[in-house]
């Protein structure tokens, strides 16, 4: 990944691509995301759902599920981000203020495949309706790859910081399924 090889070959390009694209509306819509997905707006945002998510069920597992893997999320992210220190594009193409931190992995998208994916598990995993769970996982789907393009976008991630990132929450995701199943299971043994 630090020698362009690989995948990696399709930074150039993907930023090149996006940044020939750009338009106002798409920023608008854009920066909107990396704000609500931005490190201020989306752990406030999971406090609220998962305190608002304990307190209306009464129940504790899975909203602490959902706050401990975005936790966990960020910790990974940064213990990476730290052992790799990849530079991220050129600060020119950066449209809101430079950012000199390292590039990979994307925080922004880690935190916003986490909120989404795993909310989507979490929340309706255990539906009887299929219908409900293509649809939760599908627009979870939506949302990682609207964030994830909006990252490479903007100028402040390659398009394999992104990708990496995605494959972290999926990681995630299926820690927290491991968790949960298992967890299920003993439940029903008491």
């Amino acid at each position: 990944m630090l020698h362009g090889n690989g995948v990696t070959a399709a930074d150039g390009p993907m930023t090149e691509w996006f940044v020939n694209h750009r338009t106002s509306a798409a920023t608008m819509v854009l920066a909107g995301l990396a704000i609500v997905f931005g490190p201020v707006a989306l752990p406030l945002i999971t406090l609220l759902a998962t305190t608002a998510w304990a307190l209306l069920t009464r129940r504790l597992w899975r909203p602490l599920l959902l706050a401990g893997s975005m936790l966990t999320g960020v910790i990974i992210t940064e213990v990476i981000a730290h052992a790799v220190g990849r530079s991220r594009p050129p600060a020119a193409l950066m449209m809101l203020g430079a950012d000199a931190t390292s590039s990979f992995p994307s925080g922004h998208v880690v935190g916003a495949s986490n909120f989404l994916l795993i909310g989507a598990y979490l929340l309706y995993s255990r539906s009887s309706r299929t219908v409900s769970v293509i649809v939760a996982f599908s627009a979870a789907a939506g949302g990682l790859t609207l964030e994830a393009a909006s990252r490479v976008y903007l100028g402040y991630h390659w398009f394999t910081d992104t990708l990496a990132s995605a494959s972290i929450s999926v990681v995630l995701l299926a820690v927290v399924i491991m968790l949960d199943i298992n967890r299920g299971g003993h439940a029903a043994e008491q």
